[in-house]
């Protein structure tokens, strides 16, 4: 029997169905959180073999003493994963330091990590990427954004996520982004590409195979979503384009990628841009080397009428899975953000799409910076009705009365 340690398996919340996936095939899996054990819900408490309670998952000391109980109680630990960006470079020390050979280890951490790192991988796969520059001092970004043109993104080289990054327009920007930035840490700048996001997703057996591929797209840019407070939006396809597969999987070759769900990042190019390509050529972006965040699993399972937690469960159990794969539809997530007027409220929004609902939540302020504070999340077979449903959740009273106004002058 195989002994898997997954870390926070409470958060996100429904990360106890990877646990559940993980029971059912016979693995002994064992917790490590932060929340008291009575405050776990029935269906993780379920999943489980042990929990394993620690003060925090930030103190480095304390998860170490929980892996070391589980070897010692148990044997070898064969897996220790959590899925989640926040922790990759933590569960890499904790697989070095215990011999866990399934995962990537200490010595990967900066081709997967560093953004600035992944460039060279994407070169190898044939992937173009926007031209970059080490963030020094002030002189050097004033010339790079000479040479490149405004505007420029300045981010951290190992961040999470959208935190702390900057489209910068202006020299005077460039200042208040040099007086702004924390001094502690080394910061990216690129050019600024313009795009929309398309991701591809997969699960990746231990020969670098996928075993099941979908993809995203995120018409606004997570950067301007937690920047401007905006509405957030993205969905899974009903099918994945071919040059998206092609691109994801000579990535996963280059990053030498094994047993792993991943979810890498890719600018589908909206206009002709110098040194990038054409109007709808496909750029490299980032590598995530766990699931896309959030209820995007849930997502891609009512996409593709499957279950991606078991088809992960079976990749660590078995190297391959016979969980098959249905009817093809878009799945849209939409968060609306407080404080908009919002032409339709949420009685209007449940009783024109409740046959298509999957998911209606309330999202905790962890995670309402990038995905909003209500979320919806429905099904639908074309792209037109995907369309409508995006205009009706996120409409707001001041489109309606500039959409008058421009028809007026018209007139």
């Amino acid at each position: 029997m195989k002994n898997v340690i997954f870390i926070s398996p409470n958060f996100p919340t429904n990360y106890w169905h990877f646990c559940h996936e993980l029971k059912a095939n016979g693995m002994n899996v064992l917790g490590i959180g932060d929340q008291p054990y009575h405050e776990l819900t029935e269906e993780l408490k379920g999943s489980l073999t042990e929990y394993y309670k620690v003060s925090s998952l930030e103190n480095e000391d304390e998860v170490y003493r929980a892996v070391a109980f589980f070897a010692f109680k148990y044997g070898r630990i064969h897996w220790l994963e959590s899925n989640n960006e926040y922790w990759l470079e933590r569960d890499a020390r904790l697989r070095t330091d215990f011999n866990i050979k399934s995962g990537f280890q200490v010595k990967d951490i900066p081709r997967i990590k560093f953004k600035s790192k992944m460039k060279e991988y994407y070169a190898k796969a044939g992937i173009p990427t926007a031209q970059y520059h080490m963030v020094g001092d002030l002189k050097g970004c004033l010339d790079f954004a000479a040479r490149v043109g405004y505007p420029v993104v300045a981010k951290p080289d190992n961040g999470v996520g959208a935190s702390d990054t900057w489209k910068i327009e202006d020299d005077q920007q460039m200042k208040w982004f040099h007086g702004q930035k924390m001094k502690h840490i080394p910061y990216i700048m690129e050019e600024y590409v313009y795009a929309e996001v398309n991701s591809y997703d997969a699960i990746i057996d231990s020969h670098g195979k996928p075993m099941f591929e979908t993809g995203n797209i995120t018409p606004i840019s997570i950067m301007d979503i937690v920047n401007h407070l905006d509405n957030s939006i993205y969905y899974i396809l009903k099918e994945l384009p071919e040059d998206t597969r092609a691109a994801g999987r000579a990535a996963v070759k280059s990053f030498g990628v094994k047993s792993r769900f991943i979810h890498f990042e890719f600018f589908r190019l909206t206009r002709d841009q110098k040194g990038l390509g054409k109007k709808g050529d496909v750029v490299a972006l980032e590598v995530n080397m766990r699931p896309c965040g959030g209820f995007t699993p849930d997502m891609i399972n009512f996409a593709h009428s499957t279950n991606v937690y078991k088809i992960w469960a079976d990749m660590i159990a078995f190297d391959h899975s016979t969980m098959p794969v249905g009817d093809h539809a878009f799945c849209a997530f939409a968060g609306r953000r407080d404080g908009k007027n919002f032409i339709y409220g949420h009685d209007d929004i449940m009783r024109k799409y409740g046959g298509n609902m999957k998911m209606v939540e309330r999202l905790p302020d962890v995670l309402s910076g990038a995905m909003g504070n209500q979320m919806y999340m429905a099904v639908f077979p074309t792209e037109e009705e995907l369309d409508q449903f995006y205009e009706d959740v996120l409409e707001v009273e001041e489109d309606r009365k500039n959409e008058k106004e421009e028809g007026d002058m018209a007139e």
